[in-house]
């Protein structure tokens, strides 16, 4: 670039033109997939780099009176040691951008090395507990990686891992995927993280005209998949039979409202059959179940040992799975309270938590209730022992923690897909007298930005 270019270039990026290009160093890792930059003093969220890089990068959300600014790297200009080449094309920053389109979403860590992901993801939880919780330290944790799940099935790649995978369509009926934060759909041929099952499908070659969405589900244990298709406006049954009519025969499909998730079944089965920890489970439709194919086992164990540990899981303990969806955690749960124990088992979705009856129904020590786990909780006062909570992304929040408090458990172990409402939770968790007396983190979702905590809390002496 000339350096009339780039004085430019620098002009236009003052001025806040989305497109513009600019030469950036890239700084810390932040939570949420991007690093830290600055460029005259305005802070940029840079996806697809490295601390310590040089970058060019495409402002992809530059307004002038925005606080922050997003950008793509679309060149390396001094690379981290870290970077590897990218496994997909599609999500690939430089190639897709170099073919004039954004990349797709779903893999923006994919051009790092796995050990420094897994670095990476440890350092934004820290600081996360930093900052919400006031944490410095955690007893047992290090802080300085993520733990891996699943070398012995994915072969130590970080590949093949996603029982579970979204697509949109393309106007032109074609499988594809969004790019962050963005309406714009790229074309799949491929999607190398998940497991073989979904990609034997050939979804990439079906004609999808008339359905706006395609989720995908194949169990781990090698169990029939189900394909749900989300019809768009207007499109008829008919439609719906003839894509269904191009897969495979020995897979169920579904048609499905992503508002209400109601279920209507166009060939064999409205659900899914999984395995874990010694048990079976019947999910239905887009019911929540853990993504990767080994996550369901270490979150198990990593929640038991926290509890049996502590001596708050035993033969005749009270306990309560919340969150519990299709009853993961309930079922071990159950196994270890014995008969002469009991388990509350609370979901909020009416779906999910009709799966939990179906699942749990030879356990008489287990209660299964739909509702608001606050609700519940206030209508159910038991002397727990301890208190199993599995939230949502959102997390838990302020008011929830409270009632968990005031529930007096001897402790809760809290499983977190998100470190930042994790540590916000941590912190009122904080104020209200308990301490996090031991935390494992692991890396359910390489290539990603996301990780997955598993915690014990407790009341402080």
């Amino acid at each position: 670039m000339s350096a009339k270019t780039q004085l430019q270039t620098s002009h236009q990026a003052s001025a806040g033109a989305m497109g513009t290009e600019i030469v950036l160093d890239v700084g810390p890792v932040a939570h949420g997939g991007h690093c830290v930059a600055r460029h005259e003093g305005r802070v940029i969220f840079v996806r697809h780099g490295i601390p310590g890089e040089k970058v060019r990068v495409r402002l992809t959300d530059a307004e002038e009176t925005a606080k922050f600014w997003r950008a793509d790297v679309v060149e390396v200009l001094e690379a981290s040691p870290d970077r590897v080449e990218h496994f997909w094309h599609a999500a690939d920053s430089l190639r897709a951008w170099s073919h004039g389109h954004p990349p797709v979403g779903g893999a923006e860590f994919g051009h790092i090395s796995l050990a420094r992901q897994r670095a990476l993801k440890a350092e934004v939880l820290a600081e996360q507990l930093r900052r919400l919780a006031g944490v410095e330290q955690v007893p047992g944790w290090a802080g300085t990686s993520v733990e891996a799940v699943g070398g012995a099935s994915d072969g130590g790649n970080g590949l093949g891992w996603r029982t579970r995978a979204s697509f949109s369509v393309t106007p032109g009926g074609k499988l594809g995927m969004h790019a962050h934060r963005s309406t714009h759909i790229v074309p799949v041929r491929e999607m190398p993280l998940a497991v073989d099952a979904i990609n034997a499908l050939r979804l990439w070659d079906i004609d999808l005209q008339g359905i706006d969405r395609v989720e995908v589900a194949a169990p781990a244990n090698g169990s029939r998949p189900l394909v749900l298709l989300a019809p768009a406006p207007g499109t008829k049954p008919k439609r719906l039979n003839a894509v269904a009519a191009q897969l495979p025969g020995e897979v169920s499909v579904a048609s499905f409202d992503p508002a209400t998730e109601a279920v209507q079944q166009l060939r064999g089965r409205t659900w899914v059959h999984e395995t874990a920890a010694g048990h079976d489970y019947r999910v239905t439709g887009a019911g929540f179940w853990q993504i990767h194919r080994d996550a369901p086992g270490a979150l198990v164990g990593g929640v038991t040992k926290f509890l049996q540990d502590g001596g708050f899981l035993h033969a005749g303990a009270v306990v309560a799975d919340l969150y519990a969806g299709a009853g993961l955690f309930t079922a071990v749960l159950a196994d270890a309270v014995g008969e002469t124990g009991s388990v509350l088992s609370v979901e909020g979705a009416p779906g999910t938590s009709r799966d939990a009856r179906k699942n749990l129904h030879a356990a008489p020590q287990v209660e299964i209730v739909q509702g608001r786990v606050e609700r519940v909780l206030r209508q159910k006062p038991r002397n727990f022992d301890a208190l199993i909570l599995d939230p949502p992304r959102a997390g838990a929040g302020k008011a929830v923690v409270r009632q968990l408090v005031d529930a007096q458990p001897r402790a809760i172990a809290y499983v977190s897909c998100d470190p930042a409402s994790f540590a916000r939770d941590v912190g009122y968790f904080r104020q209200a007298g308990w301490d996090l007396s031991g935390l494992r983190a692991f890396d359910l979702y390489p290539h990603t930005h996301h990780l997955e905590t598993v915690a014990l809390l407790a009341p402080r002496d």
